[in-house]
């Protein structure tokens, strides 16, 4: 097994071997979240995830994490430590938040967590990470020319050459403060080479099939990022004041999602994803990138957010209610039915709200047919039943409160003997 992170494309690339002894893509995961800008952490604090090459062994897997599961990355290595720099307890972990770390879902890491643990099981006695600022293509260094990380960045894009041109995992050494990879003794030599990150290099060799590969490819690139410079490729911006970045799948499922520093950021980018399923569940604490990134002249969240509904919907309606309401309380004091009122004007549109509404008053006139069956035969009461439901949209406005009490004390008159059953009968004889 072997794992590769790229911040600028928030990519996590799990590789494992074949067969042949070669290293075969098995998965990318999008990463949920990394913190700092790109380029290498230096001191402890500085929000920077760590940047080079690292070993993972057994100990360094934590199955009782605070971010459910993680692995140490085993920052700083002796090339961090000749340097000087300082920094401790960078993860690759769960919970999609970071301080410096690399932050999957909590799915996400429980698959990549298990595939470390049974590469071990296999006999792996440690596999390696490899960090990157972003995929060391010729089109990526032509755009971050002007970063002052360029120098580092150079160094370990030689052991990101290795990689890819033979498929193996390079050798890993360190000397006078740089990294060295796939070293290997001179044909001379009695023992294999001692380095140390502070030391002066020894003799040592670099095989000639990897040498003259590795070369060859470098050559490539080094033409094609001339020529992309002098095509005038602009330079990524550099002190952005963001914080990172996050896999635009993730950032397309919050409100005011945004990429930060990583890529597919634009408001389309994020409307292609948005209704892809994220990998894994997004914790409600999670902290999208904050920076320019999300001022008004790049807007990435005007995409996401559900369109609100309009604002005038209910308040068009409130004009009718209050007139419909009004006549039909006159015309309930002078003996004339609700229904009459309703069948004289057209359904309006009810809003969702004023349906709760209408459903109580429903329960308020379903009184009426009930009392007034009380003096008419059976069969009568049959019809009154069978004209309820036609009654509900009549009563879909939602009446003021102040109309509430007058139409109370009127369904209750109407039911008094004075009224006779017929007449209460013909008012609906529509419906039936």
């Amino acid at each position: 097994m072997l794992v590769r992170l790229f911040k600028q494309e928030a990519e996590l690339e799990v590789w494992k071997q074949d067969r042949s002894g070669r290293f075969a893509l098995l998965k990318t995961y999008p990463i949920c979240r990394w913190s700092g800008d790109l380029g290498p952490k230096v001191r402890e604090g500085d929000r920077q995830a760590p940047e080079g090459f690292y070993s993972i062994s057994p100990g360094q897997m934590n199955p009782q994490s605070a971010y459910y599961l993680s692995f140490n990355t085993g920052y700083p290595n002796a090339f961090d430590k000749a340097l000087g720099r300082s920094g401790s307890q960078l993860m690759v972990h769960g919970d999609c938040s970071s301080r410096g770390c690399y932050a999957m879902t909590d799915e996400q890491i429980a698959e990549i967590y298990s595939l470390g643990r049974e590469s071990f099981f296999g006999g792996q006695r440690a596999f390696q990470l490899q960090a990157y600022p972003f995929k060391m293509t010729a089109l990526n260094m032509a755009r971050h020319r002007n970063n002052p990380n360029m120098p580092f960045w150079k160094m370990i894009k030689e052991g990101y050459d290795h990689f890819e041109v033979t498929r193996q995992e390079p050798k890993v050494e360190f000397c006078e403060k740089k990294y060295v990879f796939d070293a290997a003794k001179p044909p001379d030599a009695a023992k294999d080479p001692v380095f140390e990150a502070s030391a002066k290099c020894p003799a040592y060799v670099i095989p000639d099939e990897v040498a003259s590969a590795v070369a060859e490819k470098q050559q490539a690139d080094q033409a094609e990022t001339a020529k992309l410079i002098a095509q005038g490729t602009p330079m990524a911006r550099i002190n952005t004041g963001i914080d990172g970045g996050m896999n635009k799948v993730f950032a397309s499922k919050l409100p005011d999602g945004s990429t930060g520093l990583s890529e597919g950021g634009d408001g389309q980018g994020l409307s292609l994803v948005a209704l892809s399923r994220a990998p894994g569940t997004i914790p409600s604490h999670v902290n999208p990138p904050r920076g320019p990134v999300t001022s008004p002249d790049e807007p990435l969240a005007a995409s996401l957010a559900p369109a609100p509904a309009p604002a005038t919907r209910v308040a068009s309606a409130a004009p009718n209610a209050q007139s419909d309401n009004f006549f039909s309380s006159l015309a309930r004091k002078v003996g004339l039915g609700a229904a009459d009122t309703a069948a004289a004007s057209p359904q309006p549109a009810v809003p969702a709200k004023p349906k709760i509404i209408e459903a109580k008053r429903s329960d308020q006139v379903a009184s009426v047919p009930k009392t007034a069956a009380a003096a008419t035969p059976k069969p009568d009461t049959t019809k009154q039943a069978a004209a309820r439901p036609p009654l509900k949209p009549a009563l879909a406005d939602p009446p003021p409160p102040p109309a509430a009490a007058p139409a109370k004390d009127s369904l209750v008159a109407g039911a008094q003997p004075i009224v006779s059953p017929n007449s209460f009968d013909s008012r609906f004889q529509s419906f039936k």
